[in-house]
C-alpha cells in the first residue's frame, strides 16, 4: 500500500487485515491464520485485528470514516501450481484437471490443504496507516471530507492490490509483474479527467461524452495481463520458434538491464525481421526472471483467437492511425504515463513494421514522442531505451517478403494466415542472436533537467543569434526543438542496435555471390572472397555469429549446402566440381542476408569510391575531391543508413583509410591518394563498393528517370509511382541498364522517392520554375548514372571479378 519496507511503524492501538479472498475456504484459511498470531508474526504487532473484505463498499461502511489511525495490511492466499524441474509454472497437462492451479475451485482447495500444503501461502501486502492512505490520495480525502468515500475506497483498493501483487512477486518472480485496476485509476485521477474538461471544451463536445469515449478506449488498450495465459502462451509458442531456431543470448546484457531495471522502466526497442520476434524475446526475458514487457502492436494483428489471447499476455493493439481524435491521442499518452510511471517495461517495433530489405528501416517518431511526453511532464524520472538487435541465419518467411518487394500482394493476417506462418517455420534455420545495446536514457538525451519530482512544464531555452542572451521561445521553436530531440533519440537508438548487431555467415556468402554479377563460383573461390573479409571483421573486432565455420573448407560447404536447401543458392554439380550461385529469381532474399550486416562495410565502400574519384578527377588538390566525393555520397545514402555527424563520419572514414594503409600518417595525404593506395585496397584482397551500394543506387536511378520522364506540372501519386518504378527497373534489368536484381524493390524505390523529395524534385514546380525543375531532374539522374559507371570500375578492381581459380 504505502511501501515502508515491510515495517508499520510505531506500534499500532488496531489493525484492519483487508482479506482478498474468492471463497470461503480462502476466508477461513486466513482467519484461522490470523487467529494462530499469523498476522501479528508477520507486521510485529499485538494489536488486536479486525477482518474487513477488501471490497470498496465494505471500506466505506467500516473504515473511510473511522476516527481512529489504525494500521492496514491487505492478506491474500496464493495459490501455487505444482513444482516441475525445480520451476512452478501452469502447463496444458494441468488444466486437464479442469482448473487453473493458481485460481483452483473451492472444492480443489479443500483437496490443497489436505494432501498438498506446500501449495499454498499466506501473502501480507506492505501495510499503511489509514491517515497515510489519505495524505497519499489527497484529492480523494477531500472529497471523503465532502461526503463522498467512493473515490478514497477505490484508491485504498487500489493500493491493497498493488501491493498484494508485489509480494505475490517475491514468492512466483518479476516475470509475474502484471498491472491490475489500470482503466479504474488512470480514469479516477483527477488530472486526466481536467484533461478531458480541456478537450471536450476545444472540440465542443459534452464532456460526459468525452469521458465515455475515453473509457471505451481505454478498454480497448489496456492489456488485461492474465498469469495462467501467460504460462501457457509461452508454452504453446516456444515450439514455433525453438524448433526452428537455437537462440544465442548476450546474458551479460541482460544482467546489466536486470540492475537498472530495480531503478528505472525498460523500454525495448528491438531491430523487426520476422514475426516471431516479440515471441523470441518475450521467452528469453521469461526465462531470465524479467517482468512481461507490454508489447505494443498494432491493430491489425488483433484477430482471433490470436488477438484476445494477446492482450492477456500484454500485447497493447493500438490503431494504426487516429488522424485527429483528440479523447484517443490523450488516452494512449496517458496510458504509456502510466505504464512508465509505474515502472512496466515496455517494447515495440520502431520501424513500423518488418524489414524489407533486412537493414534497419528509418524509426517512426509516434510512439517516441508519447515516452517523450511523459518525460517532459516528470511523471517518470527516467526511462532507459534498449536498443535490441534480434538477427536470424536464416528465415522461413522471406519467400513472402520478396513477393511483396517485387510487386505482389500483401496477404491479409487472419487465423488461415497464422496456421500457414507456423507450418513454415518448422524447419531448422540456424540460430537467431538477441544482442542488448547500451541502455539509453531518455531523460538526457531529451535535454530534461532538475529535479525529476518537480512536474512543472520544461522550458527549451533558446539563445539570440546575435547577442547570446537567453530568450523565451515561442510554441512553434519549443515543439521543433523537441521533435529534434526526439529524432536523434531514434537515430541513437538506430545506431544502437546496429552496434551490436553480429554478422552471420550467410550475411558473409550472401554478400560473395552477390557481388559476382551472375556467376557461380568454386568453393575455393568463395573462401578467396571470404578469407580477406573475415581478417578484416577480425581486425576491427566486429560482432560476429559463429564465422569460425567458413573458414573451414567443409564448415563452409555446410553454410552453402544450407543455403540451397533454403532454396537461396543454387548448386551445379555435373562439372569437374560442385559451383554455387545465387538462385535465379531470389536476389531480393539473398540480398535480405546481406543487408542485415551491409551497415559494417559502408564506410568502407565510401571511401573505395572516393579514393576512385580522387584518381579519375583529380584536379588541383586530390584529397578535397575525395572528401567531396565522400560527402556527397553520405548525402545520397542518408534515406538508406544511419550516418553520424559529419565530423564523426569524417574520422571514421579515416580510421578505414589506417586499416588499408596502417602507415597513413607517416606520409602526407596527398602522397597516398593516388593509384598507389587503390592498390593497396586491391592487394587487400577484396572490394566492397559494388557489393554494398551499387543495389541502392541503381534503386535511384530508376526513380531519377522515372521524374525525368514526368512532366514538371503534374502531382506525383506515391503509390502509383512506386509501381511504375517496379515495372520498369524489370524492364531496365533485362536490358542490363541495371547490375543488381535486388535493387527492383519497392523498399529502395521508396526510399529513392524520400531522397529526391528532400532535394525538392517530387512537388510539381511553381510557374516560371519548370525549366529549372527539368535540369535539377536531369542532374539527379545524370550523377546516378556516372556514379553507376564508378562502381563498375570499381568492381573491376576486385580480384574475386576475375575468373581464377
Amino acid at each position: 500500500m504505502i511501501d515502508t519496507g515491510g515495517r508499520p511503524g510505531p506500534q499500532a492501538d488496531s489493525v484492519v487485515a483487508l482479506v482478498d479472498a474468492a471463497s470461503g475456504v480462502e476466508r477461513a484459511v486466513i482467519g484461522d491464520w490470523i487467529a494462530r498470531g499469523g498476522l501479528g508474526d508477520e507486521i510485529d504487532s499485538i494489536a488486536p485485528v479486525t477482518q474487513l473484505d477488501l471490497d470498496a463498499k465494505a471500506i466505506i461502511k467500516r473504515l473511510a470514516t473511522r476516527q481512529d489511525d489504525p494500521l492496514v495490511v491487505p492478506v491474500r492466499v496464493l495459490w501455487l501450481p505444482p513444482e516441475r524441474d525445480g520451476v512452478r509454472r501452469v502447463t496444458f497437462a494441468d488444466l486437464a484437471m479442469g482448473t487453473n492451479p493458481r485460481k483452483p475451485n473451492r472444492l480443489v482447495q479443500r483437496r490443497l490443504l489436505r494432501t498438498e500444503p506446500d501449495r499454498h501461502r499466506v501473502l501480507v501486502g506492505a501495510p499503511a496507516r489509514l491517515s497515510a492512505l489519505r495524505t497519499k490520495n489527497p484529492e480523494a480525502a477531500a472529497l471523503l471530507r465532502a461526503g463522498s468515500a467512493d473515490p478514497f475506497a477505490r484508491a485504498v483498493v487500489r493500493a491493497a492490490v498493488v501491493a498484494l501483487e508485489r509480494a505475490e512477486r517475491t514468492v512466483i518472480g518479476d516475470r509475474y509483474k502484471v498491472p491490475q485496476l489500470v482503466a479504474e485509476e488512470i480514469l479516477d485521477s483527477p488530472e486526466f479527467q481536467r484533461k478531458l474538461d480541456y478537450i471536450a471544451d476545444e472540440i465542443g463536445s459534452e464532456p460526459d461524452q468525452v469521458y465515455r469515449n475515453a473509457e471505451k478506449a481505454l478498454r480497448e488498450l489496456v492489456a488485461a495481463q492474465s498469469r495462467l495465459v501467460s504460462d501457457l502462451f509461452t508454452q504453446a509458442m516456444r515450439p514455433v520458434h525453438a524448433s526452428t531456431w537455437k537462440v544465442d543470448t548476450d546474458l551479460r546484457g541482460l544482467d546489466a538491464l536486470r540492475a537498472l531495471n530495480r531503478k528505472h522502466p525498460l523500454v525495448f526497442l528491438p531491430s523487426h525481421r520476422s514475426y516471431v520476434d516479440a515471441f523470441v524475446l518475450g521467452d528469453v526475458l521469461a526465462r531470465n526472471d524479467f517482468p512481461p514487457n507490454h508489447v505494443i502492436g498494432g491493430a491489425n494483428l488483433n484477430f482471433w483467437p490470436m488477438g484476445p489471447i494477446a492482450r492477456r499476455t500484454g500485447t497493447v493493439f493500438i490503431r494504426r492511425s487516429f488522424g485527429d481524435d483528440e479523447v484517443y491521442k490523450a488516452v494512449v499518452e496517458e496510458y504509456f504515463a502510466y505504464l512508465l510511471a509505474k515502472r512496466f517495461n515496455m517494447e515495440w517495433y520502431f520501424e513500423g513494421g518488418r524489414t524489407r530489405t533486412g537493414k534497419l528501416r528509418p524509426p517512426r517518431y509516434g510512439l517516441l514522442n508519447y515516452l517523450a511526453a511523459a518525460v517532459r511532464s516528470r511523471r517518470v524520472d527516467d526511462v532507459m531505451l534498449v536498443p535490441v538487435s534480434i538477427t536470424y541465419e536464416r528465415l522461413n518467411e522471406l519467400g513472402a517478403i520478396a513477393s511483396e518487394q517485387a510487386g505482389g500482394t500483401k496477404k491479409a493476417e487472419g487465423i488461415g494466415w497464422l496456421a500457414k506462418y507456423v507450418r513454415l517455420q518448422q524447419h531448422s534455420a540456424g540460430r537467431v542472436y538477441v544482442r542488448f545495446g547500451e541502455a539509453i536514457s531518455a531523460r538526457e538525451r531529451l535535454g530534461v533537467h532538475g529535479d525529476p519530482l518537480d512536474q512543472r512544464p520544461v522550458t527549451i531555452p533558446l539563445r539570440d543569434t546575435e547577442t547570446g542572451s537567453a530568450t523565451v521561445p515561442d510554441e512553434k521553436a519549443v515543439a521543433a526543438a523537441e521533435q529534434k530531440a526526439v529524432q536523434r533519440l531514434a537515430f541513437d537508438v538506430a545506431v544502437g542496435i546496429n552496434d551490436v548487431t553480429p554478422i552471420t555467415v550467410n550475411a558473409l556468402v550472401t554478400l560473395a555471390l552477390l557481388g559476382v554479377h551472375e556467376r557461380a563460383l568454386t568453393l575455393g573461390q568463395v573462401r578467396t572472397v571470404l578469407d580477406p573479409v573475415l581478417g578484416y571483421i577480425a581486425r576491427r573486432g566486429l560482432p560476429s555469429g559463429e564465422l569460425s565455420t567458413l573458414r573451414d573448407e567443409h564448415g563452409l560447404r555446410v553454410v552453402l549446402e544450407q543455403l540451397a536447401l533454403a532454396g537461396v543458392v543454387t548448386v551445379y554439380r555435373g562439372g569437374l566440381e560442385p559451383v554455387y550461385a545465387i538462385e535465379p529469381g531470389v536476389h531480393l532474399e539473398a540480398a535480405f542476408y546481406r543487408n542485415s550486416a551491409v551497415h559494417w562495410f559502408v564506410n568502407r565502400a565510401i571511401l573505395e569510391l572516393s579514393a576512385l574519384t580522387a584518381v579519375e578527377q583529380p584536379g588541383d588538390d586530390p584529397l578535397r575531391a575525395a572528401w567531396k566525393a565522400a560527402f556527397a555520397l553520405r548525402d545520397l545514402l542518408k534515406f538508406e543508413f544511419f550516418f553520424p555527424e559529419r565530423q564523426e563520419f569524417a574520422d571514421q572514414i579515416i580510421e578505414e583509410v589506417r586499416i588499408i594503409v596502417p602507415e597513413w600518417d607517416e606520409h602526407t595525404p596527398d602522397d597516398r591518394l593516388d593509384r598507389q593506395f587503390l592498390g593497396a585496397v586491391t592487394e587487400s584482397g577484396f572490394v566492397m563498393a559494388h557489393r554494398v551500394l551499387r543495389s541502392f543506387f541503381d534503386a535511384q536511378l530508376v526513380v531519377a528517370e522515372r521524374l525525368v520522364a514526368r512532366p514538371t506540372d503534374a502531382t506525383i501519386d506515391r503509390k502509383e509511382f512506386i509501381d511504375e518504378c517496379v515495372a520498369v527497373g524489370k524492364q531496365m534489368l533485362l536490358q542490363q541498364r541495371l547490375h543488381s536484381p535486388e535493387s527492383v524493390s519497392s523498399e529502395l524505390f521508396t526510399s529513392a522517392w524520400k531522397l529526391a523529395d528532400n532535394y525538392g524534385l517530387i512537388a510539381p514546380a511553381d510557374e516560371g520554375a519548370e525549366a529549372e525543375l527539368i535540369e535539377k531532374r536531369q542532374a539527379f539522374a545524370d550523377q546516378l548514372r556516372d556514379l553507376g559507371d564508378r562502381i563498375a570500375r570499381a568492381a573491376s578492381l576486385d580480384p574475386s571479378n576475375r575468373n581464377t581459380h
